[in-house]
């Protein structure tokens, strides 16, 4: 029982920390209607610009994360200037950044695949000897409160004037060109500050797993598709846009949480990607599904009456 609470509480914590990689992915995914396969490489890549921050210069983990950040958004505008202005298709400039990032992080790290940090002070390590509670307990804490702030900031951002026109933009992006607006500058936006959450997001479990790995945002985009879809299913019954946000990061948590338990119960860890891609497929069907059932049996109950 001891055992099964331990990985519960590491679950919700990788969760949460998760969490504001799915918020970026949601900007992009929903919001925008971008397909952005960035999101391997900037969650990388915030991974491994925090490790050599705290193990090489000696920076304050806090700093680390802001420039972590910072990494992401760079490489969100890479992607949204390679589709903006040079007009590649959205997809395949995520895909040219992301193979680019793979090198631009290896040499990051010097040329190493992963860099540990089993003595450096981070952020949740310091949490948890402060507090007095574990590692993962500290992950869980310091993940809702940055999650809780970071969900704030979007739902402000995204009722200002520029956040309205970005969320116009992925709705109907010939009419608010029609309106005036260069709809270049507002995707160029969204898919930085997708990518700038992306990669506070590698940052934070690289601090929290106390170790940076080349291969750490592998199947990202997967993971941020599938609690995506199981918080819109599972909660899709929200309306408010600070619901819906809310929705993303539980949608997070309960992916970790599947996923511990699939692997207490004996499965291999390495067939999560399978099991991932399977879930994601199966959720995107079940509204397709539905609505088709449900126009088929209005038809069906017209033509009896």
């Amino acid at each position: 029982m001891q055992g099964w609470l331990v990985s519960l509480q590491g679950a919700v914590g990788q969760g949460v920390l998760w969490g504001l990689m799915v918020l970026g992915v949601y900007i992009t995914f929903r919001l925008m209607d971008i397909a952005d396969l960035t999101v391997d490489g900037s969650f990388a890549l915030g991974g491994c610009v925090c490790a050599v921050m705290v193990v090489n210069k000696n920076m304050d983990p806090t700093l680390a994360l802001g420039v972590a950040l910072i990494a992401g958004v760079l490489a969100g505008a890479v992607t949204g200037i390679l589709h903006t202005v040079f007009e590649i298709p959205a997809i395949l400039a995520g895909i040219l950044t992301q193979i680019a990032l793979w090198s631009i992080n290896l040499r990051i790290m010097g040329r190493k695949s992963n860099i540990p940090l089993p003595k450096a002070n981070t952020l949740i390590s310091s949490f948890s000897k402060s507090a007095g509670v574990t590692q993962a307990q500290a992950s869980m804490v310091i993940g809702i409160i940055i999650a809780v702030i970071i969900i704030i900031f979007l739902y402000w951002f995204f009722g200002t004037e520029i956040g309205c026109t970005l969320r116009a933009t992925g709705n109907n992006e010939n009419m608010i060109r029609a309106l005036g607006v260069d709809t270049r500058m507002t995707k160029l936006m969204a898919l930085m500050i997708s990518n700038g959450l992306v990669g506070l997001s590698g940052a934070l479990v690289c601090q929290s797993q106390k170790y940076a790995d080349i291969n750490m945002g592998t199947g990202a985009i997967v993971i941020g598709l599938a609690a995506i879809v199981i918080g819109e299913v599972l909660f899709g019954r929200l309306r408010s846009f600070g619901s819906k946000l809310t929705s993303l990061v539980a949608g997070s948590v309960i992916y970790f949480i599947i996923r511990a338990v699939v692997i207490r119960l004996g499965l291999d860890a390495n067939d999560m990607k399978l099991i991932s891609a399977i879930m994601v497929a199966v959720a995107l069907s079940i509204p397709v599904t539905m609505a088709r059932y449900r126009q088929k049996r209005s038809y069906s109950e017209g033509g009896e009456e």
